[in-house]
Protein backbone atom coordinates (compact mmCIF):
# COMPACT_ATOMS: atom_id res chain seq x y z
CA UNK A 1 0.00 0.00 0.00
CA UNK A 2 2.78 2.46 0.93
CA UNK A 3 4.70 1.44 -2.19
CA UNK A 4 1.61 2.13 -4.31
CA UNK A 5 1.12 5.56 -2.72
CA UNK A 6 4.82 6.40 -3.14
CA UNK A 7 4.67 5.53 -6.82
CA UNK A 8 1.65 7.75 -7.27
CA UNK A 9 3.44 10.62 -5.51
CA UNK A 10 6.36 10.29 -7.92
CA UNK A 11 3.94 10.46 -10.84
CA UNK A 12 2.47 13.67 -9.46
CA UNK A 13 5.73 15.63 -9.77
CA UNK A 14 5.94 15.74 -13.60
CA UNK A 15 2.19 16.39 -13.77
CA UNK A 16 2.53 19.41 -11.48
CA UNK A 17 5.57 20.77 -13.33
CA UNK A 18 3.97 20.28 -16.75
CA UNK A 19 0.66 21.86 -15.72
CA UNK A 20 2.25 24.90 -14.06
CA UNK A 21 4.63 25.42 -16.99
CA UNK A 22 1.74 25.33 -19.44
CA UNK A 23 -0.34 27.72 -17.33
CA UNK A 24 2.56 30.11 -16.89
CA UNK A 25 3.29 30.08 -20.61
CA UNK A 26 -0.34 30.66 -21.61
CA UNK A 27 -0.68 33.63 -19.26
CA UNK A 28 2.67 35.36 -19.63
CA UNK A 29 3.25 34.78 -23.34
CA UNK A 30 -0.09 36.18 -24.44
CA UNK A 31 -0.03 39.39 -26.52
CA UNK A 32 -0.07 42.74 -24.75
CA UNK A 33 1.91 44.45 -22.03
CA UNK A 34 0.14 44.51 -18.63
CA UNK A 35 2.58 47.09 -17.29
CA UNK A 36 1.87 49.55 -20.11
CA UNK A 37 -1.83 49.48 -19.31
CA UNK A 38 -1.47 50.27 -15.61
CA UNK A 39 -1.58 54.02 -16.16
CA UNK A 40 -4.82 53.96 -18.10
CA UNK A 41 -5.18 56.29 -21.09
CA UNK A 42 -2.38 58.59 -19.92
CA UNK A 43 0.06 55.71 -19.40
CA UNK A 44 3.06 55.54 -17.11
CA UNK A 45 6.47 57.12 -17.65
CA UNK A 46 8.94 54.76 -19.26
CA UNK A 47 11.19 54.84 -16.19
CA UNK A 48 8.31 53.76 -13.94
CA UNK A 49 7.37 50.96 -16.33
CA UNK A 50 10.95 49.70 -16.34
CA UNK A 51 11.05 49.75 -12.54
CA UNK A 52 7.84 47.69 -12.35
CA UNK A 53 9.20 45.17 -14.86
CA UNK A 54 12.33 44.74 -12.75
CA UNK A 55 10.28 44.37 -9.57
CA UNK A 56 8.18 41.58 -11.07
CA UNK A 57 11.07 40.00 -13.03
CA UNK A 58 9.29 40.72 -16.31
CA UNK A 59 12.59 41.74 -17.89
CA UNK A 60 14.02 38.25 -17.37
CA UNK A 61 13.82 35.40 -19.94
CA UNK A 62 10.70 33.28 -19.75
CA UNK A 63 12.37 30.21 -18.21
CA UNK A 64 13.98 32.37 -15.49
CA UNK A 65 10.59 33.88 -14.68
CA UNK A 66 9.07 30.40 -14.43
CA UNK A 67 11.83 29.10 -12.14
CA UNK A 68 11.47 32.14 -9.87
CA UNK A 69 7.74 31.49 -9.78
CA UNK A 70 8.33 27.84 -8.80
CA UNK A 71 10.64 29.02 -6.03
CA UNK A 72 7.82 31.24 -4.74
CA UNK A 73 5.37 28.30 -4.86
CA UNK A 74 7.62 26.01 -2.80
CA UNK A 75 8.47 28.78 -0.31
CA UNK A 76 4.87 30.08 -0.16
CA UNK A 77 6.04 33.51 -1.30
CA UNK A 78 3.97 34.56 -4.30
CA UNK A 79 4.96 38.22 -3.98
CA UNK A 80 2.54 41.13 -4.34
CA UNK A 81 0.16 42.15 -7.12
CA UNK A 82 0.12 45.46 -9.00
CA UNK A 83 -1.99 47.02 -6.24
CA UNK A 84 0.50 46.09 -3.54
CA UNK A 85 -1.55 43.29 -1.99
CA UNK A 86 0.21 40.16 -0.80
CA UNK A 87 -0.95 37.42 -3.19
CA UNK A 88 -0.83 34.80 -0.44
CA UNK A 89 -3.33 36.91 1.52
CA UNK A 90 -5.53 37.17 -1.56
CA UNK A 91 -5.46 33.38 -1.93
CA UNK A 92 -6.13 32.90 1.79
CA UNK A 93 -9.25 35.07 1.53
CA UNK A 94 -10.64 33.62 -1.70
CA UNK A 95 -9.76 29.92 -1.50
CA UNK A 96 -11.71 28.90 1.66
CA UNK A 97 -14.96 30.31 0.24
CA UNK A 98 -14.61 28.48 -3.07
CA UNK A 99 -13.42 25.30 -1.36
CA UNK A 100 -16.45 25.32 0.97
CA UNK A 101 -18.76 25.91 -2.00
CA UNK A 102 -17.14 23.11 -4.04
CA UNK A 103 -17.15 20.72 -1.07
CA UNK A 104 -20.85 21.36 -0.43
CA UNK A 105 -21.57 20.76 -4.12
CA UNK A 106 -19.51 17.55 -4.04
CA UNK A 107 -21.47 16.22 -1.04
CA UNK A 108 -24.80 17.09 -2.68
CA UNK A 109 -23.97 15.39 -5.97
CA UNK A 110 -22.42 12.35 -4.25
CA UNK A 111 -25.22 11.69 -1.75
CA UNK A 112 -28.19 12.31 -4.03
CA UNK A 113 -26.54 11.08 -7.22
CA UNK A 114 -25.49 7.74 -5.70
CA UNK A 115 -28.81 7.28 -3.88
CA UNK A 116 -30.99 8.00 -6.92
CA UNK A 117 -28.66 6.05 -9.21
CA UNK A 118 -28.76 3.02 -6.92
CA UNK A 119 -32.56 3.05 -6.76
CA UNK A 120 -32.84 3.53 -10.53
CA UNK A 121 -30.38 0.69 -11.20
CA UNK A 122 -32.19 -1.67 -8.83
CA UNK A 123 -35.49 -0.83 -10.53
CA UNK A 124 -34.30 -0.75 -14.12
CA UNK A 125 -37.12 -0.13 -16.58
CA UNK A 126 -39.52 1.16 -13.93
CA UNK A 127 -41.24 4.51 -13.59
CA UNK A 128 -38.60 5.89 -11.20
CA UNK A 129 -35.80 4.80 -13.52
CA UNK A 130 -37.36 6.44 -16.55
CA UNK A 131 -38.17 9.63 -14.65
CA UNK A 132 -34.68 10.21 -13.25
CA UNK A 133 -33.08 9.44 -16.61
CA UNK A 134 -35.23 12.10 -18.30
CA UNK A 135 -34.56 14.64 -15.54
CA UNK A 136 -30.81 13.97 -15.56
CA UNK A 137 -30.67 14.35 -19.35
CA UNK A 138 -32.54 17.65 -19.07
CA UNK A 139 -30.12 18.92 -16.40
CA UNK A 140 -27.10 17.95 -18.52
CA UNK A 141 -28.57 19.74 -21.54
CA UNK A 142 -29.15 23.06 -19.76
CA UNK A 143 -26.08 25.32 -19.19
CA UNK A 144 -25.07 26.02 -15.59
CA UNK A 145 -25.68 29.75 -15.83
CA UNK A 146 -29.27 29.14 -17.00
CA UNK A 147 -29.92 26.81 -14.03
CA UNK A 148 -28.35 29.42 -11.76
CA UNK A 149 -30.49 32.31 -12.96
CA UNK A 150 -33.69 30.21 -12.90
CA UNK A 151 -33.14 28.90 -9.36
CA UNK A 152 -32.02 32.33 -8.18
CA UNK A 153 -35.23 33.89 -9.52
CA UNK A 154 -37.60 31.13 -8.37
CA UNK A 155 -36.14 30.17 -4.97
CA UNK A 156 -34.58 33.53 -4.12
CA UNK A 157 -36.84 36.20 -5.56
CA UNK A 158 -40.27 34.56 -5.85
CA UNK A 159 -40.28 32.08 -2.96
CA UNK A 160 -37.73 33.80 -0.73
CA UNK A 161 -36.25 30.52 0.50
CA UNK A 162 -32.63 31.55 -0.04
CA UNK A 163 -30.67 34.81 -0.21
CA UNK A 164 -30.46 36.16 -3.76
CA UNK A 165 -26.76 37.03 -3.39
CA UNK A 166 -24.10 35.88 -0.94
CA UNK A 167 -21.97 39.02 -0.60
CA UNK A 168 -18.92 39.37 1.64
CA UNK A 169 -20.16 37.30 4.60
CA UNK A 170 -20.84 33.77 3.29
CA UNK A 171 -22.29 31.09 5.54
CA UNK A 172 -23.65 27.59 5.07
CA UNK A 173 -27.22 28.73 4.41
CA UNK A 174 -26.31 31.46 1.91
CA UNK A 175 -23.99 29.07 0.02
CA UNK A 176 -26.57 26.25 -0.16
CA UNK A 177 -28.37 27.47 -3.30
CA UNK A 178 -25.12 28.23 -5.19
CA UNK A 179 -23.87 24.76 -4.18
CA UNK A 180 -27.02 23.18 -5.61
CA UNK A 181 -26.52 25.08 -8.87
CA UNK A 182 -22.85 24.11 -9.03
CA UNK A 183 -23.66 20.45 -8.31
CA UNK A 184 -26.56 20.14 -10.75
CA UNK A 185 -24.71 18.95 -13.86
CA UNK A 186 -22.31 16.69 -11.95
CA UNK A 187 -25.25 15.24 -10.00
CA UNK A 188 -26.82 14.12 -13.28
CA UNK A 189 -23.57 12.43 -14.37
CA UNK A 190 -23.11 10.70 -11.00
CA UNK A 191 -26.71 9.46 -11.12
CA UNK A 192 -26.38 8.01 -14.61
CA UNK A 193 -22.92 6.55 -13.89
CA UNK A 194 -24.12 4.87 -10.69
CA UNK A 195 -27.25 3.56 -12.38
CA UNK A 196 -25.26 2.03 -15.25
CA UNK A 197 -22.66 0.49 -12.93
CA UNK A 198 -25.32 -0.99 -10.62
CA UNK A 199 -27.19 -2.46 -13.57
CA UNK A 200 -24.03 -4.15 -14.85
CA UNK A 201 -23.05 -5.53 -11.44
CA UNK A 202 -26.51 -6.94 -10.76
CA UNK A 203 -26.00 -9.44 -13.58
CA UNK A 204 -22.44 -10.36 -12.55
CA UNK A 205 -21.55 -13.92 -11.52
CA UNK A 206 -20.45 -12.96 -8.00
CA UNK A 207 -23.87 -11.44 -7.31
CA UNK A 208 -25.65 -14.61 -8.42
CA UNK A 209 -23.26 -16.60 -6.21
CA UNK A 210 -24.02 -14.37 -3.23
CA UNK A 211 -27.74 -14.85 -3.76
CA UNK A 212 -27.28 -18.60 -4.08
CA UNK A 213 -25.51 -18.60 -0.70
CA UNK A 214 -28.67 -17.23 0.86
CA UNK A 215 -27.57 -13.63 1.52
CA UNK A 216 -30.40 -11.16 1.95
CA UNK A 217 -31.18 -8.50 -0.65
CA UNK A 218 -29.74 -5.74 1.55
CA UNK A 219 -26.51 -7.70 2.11
CA UNK A 220 -26.07 -8.38 -1.59
CA UNK A 221 -26.78 -4.75 -2.45
CA UNK A 222 -24.60 -3.15 0.22
CA UNK A 223 -21.69 -5.58 0.41
CA UNK A 224 -21.33 -6.53 -3.25
CA UNK A 225 -23.32 -4.45 -5.74
CA UNK A 226 -22.91 -0.95 -4.29
CA UNK A 227 -19.30 -1.38 -3.23
CA UNK A 228 -18.15 -2.52 -6.67
CA UNK A 229 -20.38 0.00 -8.43
CA UNK A 230 -18.76 2.89 -6.55
CA UNK A 231 -15.31 2.40 -8.12
CA UNK A 232 -16.04 4.37 -11.35
CA UNK A 233 -18.16 6.84 -9.38
CA UNK A 234 -15.28 7.59 -6.99
CA UNK A 235 -13.05 8.21 -10.01
CA UNK A 236 -15.49 10.80 -11.33
CA UNK A 237 -15.99 12.46 -7.93
CA UNK A 238 -12.25 12.76 -7.34
CA UNK A 239 -11.68 14.48 -10.66
CA UNK A 240 -14.82 16.57 -10.23
CA UNK A 241 -13.59 18.37 -7.10
CA UNK A 242 -11.04 20.26 -9.19
CA UNK A 243 -13.62 20.83 -11.92
CA UNK A 244 -16.07 22.24 -9.37
CA UNK A 245 -13.54 24.72 -8.04
CA UNK A 246 -12.71 25.83 -11.56
CA UNK A 247 -16.35 25.86 -12.65
CA UNK A 248 -17.31 27.94 -9.62
CA UNK A 249 -16.35 31.06 -11.61
CA UNK A 250 -19.78 31.19 -13.28
CA UNK A 251 -21.70 30.36 -10.09
CA UNK A 252 -19.75 32.87 -8.03
CA UNK A 253 -20.49 35.52 -10.61
CA UNK A 254 -24.24 34.83 -10.51
CA UNK A 255 -24.47 34.90 -6.71
CA UNK A 256 -21.82 37.59 -6.09
CA UNK A 257 -19.48 35.31 -4.13
CA UNK A 258 -16.02 36.65 -3.34
CA UNK A 259 -14.12 33.45 -3.98
CA UNK A 260 -11.49 32.20 -6.40
CA UNK A 261 -13.76 32.70 -9.40
CA UNK A 262 -14.47 36.37 -8.69
CA UNK A 263 -10.84 37.06 -7.85
CA UNK A 264 -9.64 35.36 -11.05
CA UNK A 265 -12.08 37.33 -13.15
CA UNK A 266 -11.02 40.67 -11.67
CA UNK A 267 -7.33 39.75 -11.98
CA UNK A 268 -7.74 38.85 -15.65
CA UNK A 269 -9.50 42.16 -16.33
CA UNK A 270 -6.71 44.12 -14.60
CA UNK A 271 -3.94 42.13 -16.27
CA UNK A 272 -2.53 40.85 -12.96
CA UNK A 273 -0.88 37.80 -14.48
CA UNK A 274 0.98 36.70 -11.36
CA UNK A 275 -2.30 36.58 -9.38
CA UNK A 276 -4.00 34.57 -12.14
CA UNK A 277 -1.15 32.04 -12.32
CA UNK A 278 -0.88 31.74 -8.52
CA UNK A 279 -4.61 31.08 -8.05
CA UNK A 280 -4.68 28.63 -10.94
CA UNK A 281 -1.66 26.81 -9.53
CA UNK A 282 -3.49 26.38 -6.24
CA UNK A 283 -6.40 24.83 -8.17
CA UNK A 284 -3.94 22.45 -9.84
CA UNK A 285 -2.60 21.40 -6.42
CA UNK A 286 -6.15 20.80 -5.14
CA UNK A 287 -6.92 18.72 -8.25
CA UNK A 288 -3.78 16.59 -7.75
CA UNK A 289 -4.49 16.05 -4.04
CA UNK A 290 -8.07 15.05 -4.84
CA UNK A 291 -6.83 12.41 -7.26
CA UNK A 292 -4.38 11.08 -4.66
CA UNK A 293 -7.32 10.74 -2.27
CA UNK A 294 -9.18 8.80 -4.94
CA UNK A 295 -6.23 6.39 -5.17
CA UNK A 296 -6.48 5.77 -1.42
CA UNK A 297 -10.22 5.19 -1.68
CA UNK A 298 -9.56 2.70 -4.48
CA UNK A 299 -7.56 0.61 -2.05
CA UNK A 300 -10.47 0.65 0.38
CA UNK A 301 -13.05 -0.30 -2.25
CA UNK A 302 -11.02 -2.78 -4.32
CA UNK A 303 -9.08 -5.42 -2.33
CA UNK A 304 -7.05 -6.30 -5.44
CA UNK A 305 -5.15 -3.00 -5.13
CA UNK A 306 -4.37 -3.60 -1.45
CA UNK A 307 -3.10 -7.13 -1.98
CA UNK A 308 -1.13 -6.17 -5.09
Amino acid sequence: MLWYLGRRLLQVIPVFLGATLLLYALVFLRPGDPVAGLGGERGLPEAVQEQIRQQYNLDEPFIVQYLLFLKGVFTLDFGVDFRGRDILDVIAQALPVTFQLALMALVIEAVFGIAFGLIAGMRKGGIFDGTVLVISLLVISVPTFVIGFVLQFVMGVKLGWFPVTVGRDPNFYSLLLPAIVLAATSFAYVLRLTRTSVTENLSADYVRTARAKGLSRSQVTGRHVLRNSLIPVVTFLGADLGNLMGGAIVTEGIFNINGVGGTLYQSIIRGENITVVSLTTVLVIVYILANLLVDLLYAALDPRIRYA
